[in-house]
């Protein structure tokens, strides 16, 4: 496992937020999804196989970069 790939942490404001996991490469495709529940917290890791990663749900998201809360 490399650890210098970024980790960002995702808390479910309420139950049913979807977290998906994008690949990386020429066709950008689903890999992964999890469902998190009211309070919930995920944290997960930016690796050679995931690019990016959609949040759907409301959900408070802390980065390196700052915290970004979804609007939903």
């Amino acid at each position: 496992m490399d650890t210098e790939q970024e980790y960002i942490v995702i808390k479910a404001k309420d139950s049913g937020v979807q977290v998906i996991g994008l690949t990386r490469g020429q066709d950008t495709k689903f890999h992964h999804t999890e469902k998190l529940d009211k309070g919930e917290v995920l944290i997960v890791q930016f690796t050679d196989h995931t690019s990016a990663m959609k949040i759907r749900g409301k959900a408070v998201i802390l980065t390196k970069h700052g915290t970004v809360e979804t609007d939903v």
